[in-house]
């Protein structure tokens, strides 16, 4: 059992410690621990006191931990907010220390006494967040698509409605995109706000990496005018026995309306001397490989778990959203870390739902972890029936929370973060 060391300090950082503790990121993160001056000037513009952490051991930052305010979207289109969570490290000379553990429980509570319904994160390796009650809330998916096998008549690649793409540079992007994203994100479950600093970081206002290039920016506007679609994107110059074999690689693609969606993608695959696109991360349900008049010419090279949710208040969450149909479920939902366990009854309607503590007898059994998977619609409770990680308590009580819970989409969060 790994056992916490007192001589460790962990606590909020200070502004003067601001270089060590990204030093230490990049430590741990495998990055050259080196920060240049106007990098911290840049991440200074970020600096939240209270939301840095840091471990020290004999004055050195040893390990890493950031928090931010962040909005979810729930099924049925509410924002939640979150406690997103990034910047974690532990250097390799201090591992099974406790330390995380340590970072975890002060961050966690300071955000369920602030109010907030739940915690987010992106993991970059699988079995860590699970025993801090996170389960894997959302999944992406990249496709290779070859653009030659496509079917598509490159020749009409633009559309033929009346709409036009057109590129654009980072300063149209940071006035049209926010409005874009936002109506965006409303309509996509799993889908996470982007603040001011997005937008200046992903157009090069402000840059972390001094390698960053501008990539190309095209704007998809509907015959009436409306921006419905945004993408950035690169490409390679790959040329060998006197053909192109370029790839344009998406940064972030997104669309209000499958038509721009679709139009979007054709434009990629219609550029000049690109043989290769790849998609980027995009919701394992994406239509890209429907968008194609030949659908196999788009291969899945990545499919995994992204968005992970940590449940901070049950009733909250379970309120936030809607139901696929009406209903009543129970639920015991334990929590080791004492946040959110405790007996719940749900009343539910494609309205939303009323959640309720009850000392009722429970329908289903499960973890925090797991009902985090279950939240935003996109595992099954039948499934993790069958794995043993939910026990029913009533014969069926796992296919009818998966009659309630479950929806017709699959959730999808676009941003790293």
């Amino acid at each position: 059992m790994t056992r916490p060391h007192p001589d460790i300090d962990v606590r909020p950082i200070t502004d003067p410690e601001l270089g060590d503790w990204l030093r230490a990121v990049n430590t741990g993160f495998l990055r050259a621990p080196t920060v240049p001056d106007s990098e911290l000037e840049s991440r200074r513009g970020q600096f939240e006191p209270g939301r840095y952490l840091g471990a020290f051991d004999s004055g050195r930052c040893v390990a890493t931990f950031r928090s931010f305010a962040q909005q979810v979207t729930a099924v049925g289109g509410a924002a939640v907010q979150a406690d997103a969570i990034t910047g974690v490290t532990v250097t390799a000379t201090h591992r099974r220390r406790g330390i995380l553990t340590r970072m975890m429980a002060q961050d966690l509570a300071a955000a369920k006494e602030r109010g907030d319904v739940v915690a987010t994160l992106i993991a970059a390796e699988y079995p860590i967040y699970g025993r801090y009650g996170f389960g894997p809330a959302t999944w992406m998916a990249e496709w290779a698509i070859d653009v030659p096998r496509t079917g598509l008549d490159r020749r009409r690649a633009a559309p033929d409605d009346g709409a036009r793409i057109d590129l654009v540079d980072g300063e149209d992007v940071r006035k049209l995109g926010p409005d874009l994203h936002e109506r965006v994100r409303r309509a996509q479950p799993g889908a996470v706000s982007r603040d001011d600093m997005w937008w200046k970081i992903n157009t090069g206002v402000v840059r972390y990496d001094p390698t960053w290039t501008e990539p190309f920016y095209a704007v998809y506007r509907s015959a009436d005018g409306e921006v419905e679609g945004l993408v950035a994107y690169k490409s390679d110059d790959n040329w060998h026995d006197k053909q192109p074999h370029n790839t344009a690689t998406v940064h972030w693609l997104i669309a209000s309306t499958p038509t721009a969606e679709r139009a979007l993608w054709h434009y990629l695959c219609s550029i000049d001397w690109i043989t290769r696109v790849k998609s980027g991360w995009r919701s394992p349900d994406d239509l890209l490989p429907l968008y194609l008049p030949d659908p196999r010419a788009a291969r899945i090279t990545a499919q995994a778990d992204w968005l992970w949710v940590r449940i901070l208040d049950v009733v909250r969450a379970l309120q936030a959203r809607t139901y696929a149909g009406e209903g009543t479920l129970i639920l015991e939902v334990a929590d080791k870390d004492g946040l959110a366990g405790g007996r719940y009854r749900l009343e539910a309607s494609e309205e939303g739902g009323s959640c309720t503590p009850t000392t009722a007898s429970a329908d289903l059994t499960l973890d925090v972890s797991d009902l985090a998977a279950l939240w935003l619609g996109d595992e099954s409770a039948e499934r993790l029936r069958a794995l043993g990680r939910v026990r029913e308590e009533r014969a069926g009580a796992a296919r009818s929370a998966d009659a309630l819970l479950r929806t017709s989409r699959r959730p999808w969060c676009p941003d790293m973060f």
